[in-house]
């Protein structure tokens, strides 16, 4: 299994959950990020740390955001790996908790 980065990281793009990350399995866009199935490893490290609640196990997602499994899967191929915090946009928390944000990812 695998966890996903879901709806709720689109624009809002904190990274808190990045540097507990023990496998590095965290990869970067403009807006979004994504979880690299074959590179995670399930330690659920991640998923508290997220303040956008964007993050759920693959087994839990909900839904509405199962698409988002290959969207993780395809987007680590072109992004690069990010392993430190980074600052968020300054509008993250205005996007914070907005619902169908999918229009909005930057690739």
């Amino acid at each position: 299994m695998t966890f996903v980065v879901t709806d709720n990281c689109i624009k809002c793009k904190y990274t808190d959950c990045v540097e507990v990350c023990p496998v590095d399995c965290f990869h970067v866009g403009p807006n979004f990020l994504v979880i690299d199935p074959e590179e995670c490893i399930d330690c659920t490290l991640c998923e508290p740390e997220c303040p956008a609640e964007a993050i759920y196990a693959e087994d839990d997602l909900p839904g509405d955001q199962a698409h988002f499994t290959e969207l993780n899967a395809e987007l680590t191929k072109i992004w690069p790996v990010i392993t430190e915090i980074i600052d968020a946009p300054e509008d993250a928390d205005e996007w914070l908790g907005v619902k169908d944000k999918l229009e909005h990812l930057e690739r």
